[in-house]
């Protein structure tokens, strides 16, 4: 069965909006600038506040974590997470047992996700494979890095992508693609289109200077967007869940269209 839910406001969402509930799972459609859950940086309300607030039973579901510092970390429900400036389709579990589900459907690449992006330049080719092992940059620690080069323990990530379209706005380049991960690194999709050239547009750790000095196709957020997630429930049935793609991006796309 496949599910969307269809946002009749011509504005991209602001808040969390339910796309499938049941016993056991919640399905959002998480907005962009939202984080998913607590940091020991940030305490800025997060997906989990909102979650608890609409399910308290699923409090302490998931795994504990803590700061550097001993502080216990509120993560309950997560099974996985977007970064905060990435939107769209994601699933929280409500019962122990849905999560231990759900974390397995993820840990063995059983979950299928698709993305959309917008990227700074032309793609030429149709379709194609980023098959490149992602470590530490070099010049900072905490970001990523699938070029040569990069620090610490390699991990193998793949990612498969497609053009939907390629154009110009104001004479400048971009490209309009659909992004799927076939691993699950840390910043795998904008680390992976920085390393053949082709950052995400409005990329603020990874696009370096060109979002400095683009018209960023009039974004004024990371054009990263997770469209599609499809995996088992734990009542044993093959869902396929759609985060209707934002306003802006529509309207992106028809800029480059023209």
């Amino acid at each position: 069965m496949e599910i969307e839910n269809v946002v009749s406001d011509a504005k991209d969402i602001i808040e969390p909006v339910v796309l499938y509930e049941d016993a056991a799972v919640l399905v959002v459609n998480k907005p962009y600038g939202m984080l998913v859950h607590e940091d020991w940086q940030q305490a800025d309300a997060t997906l989990v506040d909102w979650f608890l607030a609409r399910c308290p039973e699923a409090k302490g579901v998931g795994e504990a974590t803590a700061t550097p510092d001993g502080k216990p970390l509120e993560r309950s429900g997560v099974v996985h997470r977007l970064d905060r400036e990435t939107s769209g389709v994601m699933i929280l579990a409500k019962t122990a047992e849905a999560h231990a589900h759900l974390k397995a459907q993820f840990h063995d690449r059983h979950a299928k996700k698709e993305y959309r992006a917008f990227v700074y330049g032309r793609l030429n080719e149709r379709w194609g494979t980023i098959d490149r092992p992602i470590g530490r940059n070099t010049q900072n620690f905490r970001l990523r890095s699938a070029q040569r080069g990069a620090k610490g323990t390699l991990r193998n990530a793949i990612t498969d992508w497609e053009r939907i379209a390629a154009g110009e706005y104001n004479g400048e380049p971009f490209s309009y693609v659909k992004l799927i991960p076939k691993t699950g690194r840390t910043h795998q999709l904008r680390v992976h289109l920085k390393a053949i050239d082709r950052p995400i547009v409005q990329d603020v750790l990874y696009s370096g200077k060109k979002r400095e000095t683009s018209n960023n196709l009039e974004l004024d957020r990371l054009a990263l967007h997770a469209h599609v997630l499809e995996l088992t429930l734990p009542g044993g049935s093959l869902e396929r869940f759609i985060a209707p793609v934002p306003h802006s991006f529509e309207l992106a796309a028809e800029r480059i269209a023209e």
